[in-house]
C-alpha cells in the first residue's frame, strides 16, 4: 500500500476540481534507475499532482521500494502479482482510479526512462479532439558502445517516423504514455463486456508487450493516440547481443500475437500492411545477399550497374538524414552502412525466429529487460 493517503483533490479558487495528473511507475528490482525517474517526474513544468512507484514482486530485500521513498514517491508494494508488469498496474490502477475523475490523467511510466522536463506539459496539450492517449517518443541513453549506438539510430529513425506520420502514435509505448481516466475505465468495461479480449482489466495479461495491445485497445474504441515530439524521453538502451535478442523477440512476437488476437480490422490493417511489408523486406534481403555470394563464388566480382548504384545512393542518403539529429557518430555509421546492414540482418532473424515462435505455438515467456 501507499506509505500513507494521498491527498485530496486540488481545486481552483472557484472550486472546481482541477484536472489530477497521477504518475504509476511500475518496477521490480529497479532500485539503481528509480530515483533519476522520479526525479525526472518533479522537474516537469507540469508537476504531477502524485508520484507512485509500484514495487511488483521485487526481490531486493527493500532497495527499490527505500530508493522510491527516498527520492519522494509514494510506494505500493505488491507481491504474488500475477501477470508481470500488465498484473502490477491492473493492481495499481484498481486503487487509484476509484480516487480520481474521467477528466484527470494517469502517466504510465517505466522505472528505466527519465522524461524530458516539458513532457507532461505538452502531452496534457495534446488531449483534445478525441485524443485518448499521449505516448512518448523514446531515445536511447548514452553509453553501450557499438550496439548502443545502433539502438540510439533505430530509435531516432522511428521518432522521424512519428514526426512524418503527423505525430500520430504507433505504439503508446511502455515507456512513457498519458492517458484518459475515461478512456481507462471504457477500455475495462469493453473488455468486461466482451467487446475487447484480454481479460477482463484494464491492460491484457495475455499480451507480451502490454503496450502495443492497450494502444489498438485504444484505438478500437474510437480515440486516437498521439506522440507529439515535445514528448521525449530517454530510456535503456541493451548492452549485449543476448539481452538485445530477448527485448526484440518478446516486442516482435507480442506485436504478432496481438495482431492474430485482434483480427484484420480498421484499425488494425495499418499494422498488418507493416508486418508483411518487413517480412518481404527481409525475404528481399536475404535474396539480394544470396545473389551476390553467387556472383562473387562463380564470377569473382560484382557487377555494378548504374541504375542500382544510383539505387543504392539513394538509400544511403535517407539512412544519413534520418539519423541527423542523433549527431555525427550516427551520421558516419549511417554512411558506411554495412555495419547497419548487418544490425538489420539481425533484427530480420528476430522477425523469422518470432513468425516461427508462433506458428508451432512455444511456449510465449515474458524476459524482464
Amino acid at each position: 500500500m501507499p506509505t500513507s493517503e494521498p491527498p485530496t483533490s486540488p481545486t481552483t479558487p472557484q472550486g472546481q476540481h482541477k484536472r489530477r495528473v497521477v504518475a504509476l511507475i511500475p518496477a521490480r528490482n529497479e532500485a539503481a534507475r528509480i530515483a533519476a525517474a522520479i526525479d525526472g517526474l518533479h522537474a516537469q513544468t507540469l508537476a504531477p499532482d502524485l508520484v507512485i512507484a509500484v514495487s511488483n514482486n521485487c526481490t531486493d530485500d527493500g532497495a527499490t521500494r527505500d530508493a522510491a521513498r527516498d527520492a519522494g514517491a509514494w510506494v505500493l508494494d505488491l507481491h504474488n502479482i500475477r501477470g508481470k508488469k500488465a498484473g502490477a498496474l491492473n493492481e495499481a490502477l484498481d486503487q487509484v482510479l476509484p480516487t480520481l475523475e474521467d477528466r484527470d490523467l494517469v502517466l504510465i511510466q517505466d522505472a528505466d526512462t527519465v522524461l524530458a522536463p516539458h513532457f507532461l506539459e505538452h502531452a496534457a496539450a495534446a488531449m483534445r479532439r478525441k485524443v485518448g492517449a499521449v505516448g512518448g517518443v523514446f531515445y536511447g541513453e548514452p553509453g553501450g558502445g557499438l550496439l548502443g549506438l545502433l539502438q540510439r539510430m533505430e530509435y531516432q529513425r522511428y521518432a522521424w517516423e512519428i514526426a512524418r506520420n503527423g505525430d500520430r502514435a504507433i505504439v503508446l509505448t511502455g515507456t512513457a504514455s498519458l492517458f484518459r481516466v475515461r478512456v481507462l475505465r471504457e477500455v475495462r468495461e469493453a473488455r468486461l463486456a466482451g467487446r475487447l479480449g484480454g481479460g477482463t482489466s484494464y491492460y491484457s495479461l495475455a499480451s507480451l508487450t502490454e503496450d502495443d495491445e492497450i494502444t489498438k485497445a485504444v484505438k478500437t474504441l474510437g480515440y486516437r493516440t498521439m506522440s507529439p515530439a515535445a514528448c521525449t524521453v530517454t530510456t535503456e538502451v541493451m548492452t549485449t547481443v543476448p539481452a538485445l535478442w530477448a527485448q526484440r523477440l518478446r516486442w516482435q512476437r507480442g506485436a504478432l500475437e496481438n495482431l492474430r488476437d485482434y483480427g484484420l480490422t480498421k484499425v488494425t490493417a495499418p499494422y498488418f500492411g507493416k508486418q508483411i511489408m518487413m517480412g518481404l523486406g527481409a525475404l528481399a534481403f536475404a535474396l539480394y545477399l544470396t545473389f551476390v555470394g553467387l556472383e562473387l563464388a562463380y564470377l569473382g566480382t560484382i557487377g555494378i550497374s548504374p541504375f542500382w548504384t544510383a539505387i543504392g545512393a539513394i538509400f544511403v542518403v535517407e539512412k544519413v538524414v534520418s539519423v541527423w539529429a542523433a549527431g555525427w557518430p550516427a551520421r558516419l555509421l549511417a554512411t558506411v552502412l554495412v555495419v547497419e546492414l548487418a544490425y538489420d540482418l539481425f533484427q530480420h532473424a528476430v522477425y523469422f525466429r518470432a513468425l516461427i515462435d508462433l506458428a508451432l505455438r512455444r511456449e510465449e515467456r515474458w524476459v524482464a529487460t
